[in-house]
């Protein structure tokens, strides 16, 4: 492995050093004073200049920038090395590539509509089996939260990385960054619908992971899915390996039983049937093992390890995350929403044992036309999973509380505050709380908010 050094970014990207030490080594990069380390390289990035005292005074070793700076503010820092880029995301993104091709190891790359964080959180569990294991933290899943993961490469034997996207080509770009040997495409849904204009085009943005595949790697994709499989049928590409619970495929899940706490299944694995049980409940967390076992037996990890892998991983937080406060469970799946996951989320309230059903359900963005459709749509799962009472927050939402018409209370509010009053009156022990919207809902203030 080749040390990557501040001099590297400035050949790479035509940059100019400014002042200071060409041979400082690019350990760790930052984008965010908050979080910022000691010897790390912050780049600003947008408004980034203006918090360029912060990130020094935090422990940034040098700082990449966009824009002149004072003189009178370098004197002020002699010991600090600044660099000046005409760009710095793209500066980021080209220092990451570089720094991947300094490494030989497996990279597996997941993307897909629904299921893209937990199912890298499972599948990175099965890799750590076998190989030390650099994955995405938390949502660094875009242009430039990639760059920022591949930048943490140290004595890693394994990368495994989520990558997001809204529009047509940004997938693309992060393959070509990354250039995995693995690709799971998790499924083909609505999210960002309203952007891309229909789930064809959805389906060509996730097929752009292929861009920057090795030309002998494995694409891994959920046969399930209606159209990754018709896809799948047209092209015949080679090296591409299927998993599923309905369709015959390479892994195929049967005998499912769901739990409030956990999914078993059984599998033939090289003809030997084995009990996988995955330590959250849903249909989905049972997709999502299917795609981690592919990837261990591609990997060569031994059958018993990739179930232990399974077996023991944790879910990242705010996503289906079944906390109990005084006798009220509530699920928290906050983070973000789409109308697939918020599917998968009212299935999974079903299983649950309790006097009350809740559900509280926020709208989903970036649906553009498809948002009364598709909103109705959430409405009409509200009817098929014994919902008692629905409490929706937003414009969008109020179609789905005109579709929940089996549902025995139904209340419709324009913001947050007043369903945290709605539910601080009305909630009591036994009763089941789904809390789900996409993020910019700010769902999380209902959770905060409640007195219970």
């Amino acid at each position: 492995m080749k040390e990557i050094l501040l001099q590297d970014l400035i050949r790479l990207n035509n940059a100019e050093l400014i002042q200071g030490n060409l041979e400082i080594k690019i350990k760790d990069v930052s984008i965010d004073t908050r979080t910022i380390k000691a010897g790390e390289v912050f780049f600003a990035i947008e408004k980034g200049n203006d918090y360029l005292e912060m990130a020094i005074q935090n422990g940034a070793i040098a700082c990449v920038v966009e824009k002149e700076l004072d003189p009178v503010f370098l004197e002020m820092y002699p010991d600090i090395t600044f660099v000046k880029t005409q760009n710095n995301i793209e500066a980021l993104q080209k220092l990451a590539k570089y720094k991947r091709e300094q490494y030989n190891i497996p990279i597996i790359a997941i993307t897909g509509s629904v299921g893209k964080t937990s199912t890298k959180d499972i599948i990175a569990n099965v890799v750590k089996q076998k190989y030390n294991v650099l994955k995405t933290e938390g949502n660094f899943n875009n242009h430039i939260g990639l760059p920022i993961t591949i930048l943490k490469l140290r004595n890693h034997e394994a990368l495994v990385v989520e990558m997001g996207m809204n529009h047509l080509g940004e997938i693309e770009a992060l393959s070509n960054i990354a250039k995995p040997t693995i690709a799971v495409i998790t499924n083909v849904g609505t999210s960002h619908i309203g952007l891309l204009g229909s789930r064809e085009n959805i389906l060509k943005a996730k097929l752009e992971i292929i861009s920057g595949l090795h030309e002998n790697g494995i694409l891994i994709i959920n046969e399930d899915n209606d159209l990754l499989s018709r896809w799948n049928i047209r092209t015949k590409r080679k090296n591409t390996v299927t998993y599923s619970i309905k369709k015959h495929s390479n892994y195929q899940a049967f005998n499912i039983i769901t739990t409030e706490n956990n999914s078993k299944y059984k599998i033939k694995i090289d003809g030997n049937e084995y009990l996988v049980n995955v330590p959250v409940s849903g249909l989905h967390f049972v997709y999502n093992s299917l795609a981690a076992i592919a990837v261990g037996k591609a990997l060569g990890i031994d059958d018993k390890k990739i179930l232990s892998g399974i077996k023991t991983f944790e879910l990242t937080k705010k996503r289906m995350e079944l906390q109990e406060i005084n006798g009220v469970k509530i699920i928290n799946d906050v983070y973000n929403a789409s109308y697939e996951s918020i599917k998968y989320a009212l299935e999974y309230l079903n299983t649950i044992p309790g006097n009350r059903k809740i559900a509280v359900l926020g709208d989903i963005f970036e649906l553009g036309d498809f948002a009364e459709e598709l909103h109705r749509k959430v409405g009409a799962e509200v009817n098929g999973n014994n919902v008692d009472i629905l409490i929706t927050v937003g414009e969008s939402a109020k179609f789905i509380a005109d579709m929940g018409t089996k549902v025995k209370e139904k209340y419709v509010f324009e913001n947050v505050q007043q369903a945290v009053e709605k539910l601080n009156k009305i909630l009591i022990a036994g009763d089941v709380v789904l809390i789900k919207a996409s993020n910019g809902m700010k769902f999380w203030q209902i959770l905060d908010g409640l007195k219970i």
